[in-house]
């Protein structure tokens, strides 16, 4: 299994890591010719989404991904990759791939707080430990998106078929289970995909 990373900027490092660790292979995705390899699923990390949304059109990579996400490529997105995925943000007029139908506050919780961790309940996995860093979360949901967690009323994590979107850092805990979620997303996938083949032979 392979997954891509985009390593642009921000906390991808952590992220590789994590997945190394739970047996996938990782690619980084720099440039365009990182993006046109064939990977099995995509993580878009945190750090500061304006300049990843920069970055991606000054790379030629914004298209490129975004059309894999359209295709159906699990995508797992964490703090600004979250909001590279949303469809609208209500404090910013920018939109980056769009492709998630929530709306998104950025630093929604206040820069003053900075960061704050505590333990919540996912759907699906459980109570598992949470750390927010001048974090977004998501004020409204689509009908057809699966809420898998909220804290102190506020969705800080959201299933929608290929897209899975968190407002916290997984990857910054010794805490697998939300990888290993994405990890059996992009099994289910290429099970999905293969018998989708065997079918039209």
């Amino acid at each position: 299994m392979k997954i891509a990373v985009l390593a642009v900027q921000g906390a991808f490092i952590e992220h590789e890591k994590m997945l190394e660790n739970l047996g996938a292979d990782c690619i980084e995705i720099r440039q365009k010719k990182d993006a046109e390899k064939a990977f099995d699923g995509l993580i878009l990390p945190g750090g500061e989404s304006t300049v990843m949304g920069k970055l991606l059109k000054e790379l030629d990579l914004f298209q490129i991904l975004k059309s894999k996400i359209k295709d159906g490529i699990p995508v797992l997105g964490t703090c600004a990759g979250l909001i590279l995925l949303a469809e609208k943000l209500s404090n910013d007029e920018q939109v980056h791939f769009g492709t998630l139908p929530v709306t998104v506050r950025r630093n929604g919780y206040g820069r003053q707080l900075g960061s704050f961790h505590t333990d919540g309940h996912m759907a699906g996995i459980g109570t598992i430990p949470m750390t927010f860093i001048r974090a977004p979360y998501i004020e409204i949901a689509d009908p057809r998106v699966e809420i898998l967690a909220s804290v102190d009323d506020k969705i800080v994590a959201v299933r929608y078929q290929n897209q899975l979107g968190t407002s916290f850092h997984p990857e910054v805990t010794a805490d697998t289970r939300v990888h290993e979620y994405f990890l059996q997303m992009v099994k289910d996938e290429r099970y999905r995909t293969v018998n989708q083949n065997i079918e039209n032979i």
